[in-house]
């Protein structure tokens, strides 16, 4: 699977390139799933008009409104419920995965009980791109500050797809979003290393191969152990 991890969405031309990169071919020549899952555990984006603005295309965070050649949507919820060739096929047939943001355990909750989480590993065309949550769940470790929901088992981890955690949102001091003091603190809180980065960016990781594309501001924080 080929990642493209975001804090805000193809926010600017820079990640919409790398974008078509990654699927080899344009958008409009593309074919899109989008996943809303994460909105419905965080109580600021879901359930409501917000998830609907998502899978619609009218938020504020461009993804599903890029000009694809058609748009799905992939509720994980509802996939327990149903028989694999339901929706197996259909994800694999499709070129790219639009991910939102929201509570990232509930999103690892639903990959794992869905059976997408299994999947992943054979999807090795297929664009994941990620909206905050969307991003972070491929990670190692959200830490604290960015849990809000907590599965029945208990378990706070998440997939660790790629070796690094990612803090989203990174804003000037008294902005909304998290500020470089706020990330420097949360990153004390996590064992490896991580990236810091506003919503003008973005990682790409290809075949284990990380990339930073960004028209804004970022930062890697290495491991305290490496400090």
């Amino acid at each position: 699977m080929k990642l493209l991890l975001t804090s805000g969405g193809v926010t600017n031309s820079t990640i919409r390139e790398a974008l078509v990169d990654l699927l080899g071919k344009p958008i409009a020549e593309s074919t899109a799933l989008c996943i809303p899952t994460a909105m419905y555990g965080h109580p600021s984006v879901g359930p409501g008009t917000r998830a609907w603005q998502f899978i619609s295309g009218n938020s504020t965070n461009p993804m599903v409104d890029l000009g694809w050649k058609s748009v799905g949507v992939l509720e994980l919820t509802a996939l327990p419920s149903l028989d694999e060739e339901r929706w197996v096929p259909l994800v694999r047939e499709t070129d790219v995965l639009l991910v939102a943001g929201g509570d990232v355990l509930y999103l690892c909750h639903w990959m794992r009980q869905s059976g997408l989480a299994d999947l992943l590993p054979s999807l090795t065309d297929t664009v994941w791109v990620g909206l905050s949550a969307g991003s972070m769940v491929m990670t190692p470790e959200v830490g604290e500050d960015f849990i809000q929901w907590r599965p029945p088992n208990g378990d706070e981890s998440t997939l660790g797809l790629v070796d690094f955690s990612i803090c989203p949102h990174l804003a000037p001091d008294g902005m909304p979003g998290n500020s470089m003091a706020e990330a420097e603190a949360w990153a004390a809180g996590i064992s490896g290393p991580a990236y810091v980065m506003d919503d003008e960016t973005a990682v790409t990781v290809v075949d284990g191969t990380v990339e930073v594309v960004s028209e804004g501001q970022w930062k890697h924080l290495p491991a305290l152990a490496a400090q």
